[in-house]
């Protein structure tokens, strides 16, 4: 579960021997702190360290144990509400549609870079 569109303008991509895949940030990117990100989607904290707790979020730690998020935590987390009261989804299924959204999103931009058309118009 990825939105992160705005990090990787920022990251400069390095592929390893191994095939991991290594972003070097050429810009600081800010974080949030837990109390930012809850305050920011309208959630309450604990609910928040439960949706990272459950993968549906991703979140770092700081050196000093706390969460720190993306700058485009927020969003991801609001995506989340919508999935949860729009199609009254429970968390386990929300986190196989993220990560089907973000299968298929990659799958459509590979077609707009190949530039292969198909006769069907874009299902979104």
């Amino acid at each position: 579960m990825t939105d992160r569109p705005a990090a990787a303008r920022r990251a400069r991509t390095q592929t390893a021997p191994a095939g991991m895949h290594v972003q070097y940030a050429i810009v600081p990117v800010p974080r949030l702190s837990l109390d930012t990100v809850a305050r920011r989607s309208g959630l309450h904290p604990d609910l928040v360290r439960r949706f990272v707790a459950l993968g549906l979020v991703d979140a770092d730690r700081d050196p000093a144990g706390r969460l720190s998020f993306a700058p485009t935590a927020p969003a991801a987390l609001a995506r989340v509400q919508r999935l949860r009261t729009g199609l009254c989804l429970n968390y386990a299924s929300i986190g196989l549609v993220l990560d089907l959204l973000d299968r298929i999103s990659l799958l459509e931009a590979a077609l707009r870079r190949t530039g292969t058309r198909s006769d069907l118009p874009p299902w979104t």
